[in-house]
């Protein structure tokens, strides 16, 4: 039997968005066989939308109680949300930066902090109609147009105060890498002060973050396939494969070698346009 083919398309937002937005990502296929799958913790805040059936969130870190959202936003989470899946996906994905929901909706990543929530309760009446725009256009580009011009009348430049652009911006570049004390140090802050305005501003702590790229490194290299696992752990900075291990058990719910089989042939998804936003 032949496996139907994906139809995938990615996009970076307009400019005045890049502050805010990382990139647009949307995917397509009919025929698929119904499927449950693991969505995965990141650096970017998810506004998922669906244009087909409504996306079934069967469980998440702080729930297990199956609920269903035509579009929604997903908040940091250090744990992983089971998602499942029907025949047909139709769909865009929003990876907003931590500071984009507030820029484009108004509330703090802080508020959403380990949550999925519905896009109406933070948009209200107007997701409605942008997300019936979306379903009436067919071709990606008329799509991400859309979102462009619909975000560009909602956004409100926002200036992310520079200790603490320059310590997210350093934990990107390090991979997680490196040590709250050095992060600290850097800003000129004791450790407690910033992970207390680092929380307050992203939602998620400096340890946490740290922890959300090192996993994000791992995942992309296991997803190339060219490095075994003790090299992966060694070179994402886990102090050796055990400590990878233990990692990926909280945050994508099981082992690395199980994710490979589990979920490796079913991720389909395109690699991020940028690694250290």
């Amino acid at each position: 039997m032949r496996m139907p083919t994906p139809d995938f398309a990615q996009a970076a937002p307009a400019e005045p968005l890049r502050p805010y937005i990382s990139h647009y990502v949307g995917f397509r296929a009919r025929g698929l066989q119904p499927s449950v799958h693991s969505a995965l913790p990141s650096r970017h805040l998810g506004l998922a939308i669906s244009l087909a059936d409504p996306i079934q969130i069967l469980r998440t870190p702080r729930s297990s109680h199956p609920v269903s959202h035509r579009a929604l936003i997903g908040g940091f989470s250090i744990g992983p949300s089971t998602v499942a899946y029907g025949t047909r996906r139709d769909g865009l994905f929003v990876h907003l930066k931590p500071n984009g929901v507030f820029a484009l909706f108004g509330i703090r990543a802080l508020e959403l902090s380990s949550q999925i929530v519905d896009l109406s309760l933070i948009w209200g009446s107007t997701s409605c109609p942008v997300i019936d725009r979306l379903a009436a256009a067919s071709k990606w580009p008329e799509r991400f147009a859309i979102l462009d011009r619909t975000f560009l009348e909602m956004v409100k430049p926002i200036q992310t105060p520079i200790e603490l652009s320059w310590a997210w911006n350093r934990l990107a570049e390090t991979r997680g890498c490196i040590t709250i004390d050095d992060l600290a140090t850097g800003v000129g802050w004791s450790r407690q002060h910033l992970g207390k305005r680092f929380f307050h501003e992203f939602g998620t702590s400096p340890k946490t973050a740290a922890r959300i790229f090192r996993f994000e490194t791992a995942l992309r290299l296991l997803r190339a396939r060219r490095m075994g696992l003790a090299a992966v752990a060694a070179e994402c900075g886990f102090h050796d494969q055990a400590h990878m291990t233990l990692e990926w058990h909280a945050m994508a719910g099981c082992s690395p070698k199980q994710w490979i089989i589990r979920e490796l042939p079913f991720f389909q998804y395109p690699d991020f346009l940028e690694l250290d936003d």
